[in-house]
């Protein structure tokens, strides 16, 4: 089976503190219930959780959908966002995760990454070259995600033409996020194999995309 690979790009700064990582851990549990619900999804789809603040880590390699078990995310008191650091890590899981076609297997379909942060990468330098980068990497998709007033939708448009904002950052905005996220991943299932273009669903109110 070809599998559909989404990475999961999540920032745990000292700002996401409280109620928005809380938030963040309802919308994730959300998700996972709502991709399992979707045959086509739990036939293809694996997914892996990377965090980001001083440190980048990763809390759950790229895993397959029935087999997701979920930790708690947790944040530390303050610290830097070091969104280039992390965004260079996807990149090199990327090139020794997902299978390319050989003659045992067929290649997996392009992954997807979703990229969240409520301010500013902190590595600029690391970020920048991170931002020429990425492009050289077979993603389906990109959809990068601001959140909250301090999320700067300029920074996050040099990685990819996707990008949504959230104005608050209170339960009910992630909780509308995360769905929309698993309605786009649940599209991306049913598309693989008869389309390599994934037209992104309409977004819910909460959820504003940036033109």
């Amino acid at each position: 089976m070809r599998r559909l690979p989404v990475y999961l790009l999540l920032d745990t700064s000292g700002s996401m503190k409280g109620e928005p990582i809380q938030a963040v851990n309802v919308g994730l549990q959300s998700l996972m219930s709502s991709l399992r619900s979707d045959p086509y999804a739990l036939d293809t789809v694996y997914i892996s959780i990377i965090t980001f603040d001083k440190d980048v880590k990763v809390i759950m390699p790229l895993t397959e959908l029935s087999q997701v078990n979920l930790s708690e995310i947790k944040c530390p008191e303050s610290g830097p966002t070091h969104l280039g650091e992390a965004l260079e890590l996807v990149c090199n899981k990327v090139s020794t995760e997902v299978n390319l076609s050989s003659e045992e297997k067929k290649a997996d379909w392009m992954p997807l990454l979703f990229v969240m942060t409520d301010g500013k990468p902190s590595d600029i330098q690391k970020f920048q070259e991170m931002s020429a980068r990425i492009k050289e990497y077979n993603f389906g998709n990109i959809i990068a995600c601001g959140a909250g007033p301090k999320a700067k939708d300029s920074f996050l448009r040099t990685i990819t033409n996707n990008v949504v904002m959230l104005d608050n950052l209170d339960s009910a905005s992630f909780q509308a996020y995360f769905k929309w996220v698993s309605d786009v991943v649940n599209q991306g299932s049913k598309s693989a194999g008869i389309s390599d273009d994934l037209e992104l669903p309409p977004p819910p109110t909460e959820v504003n995309i940036v033109i």
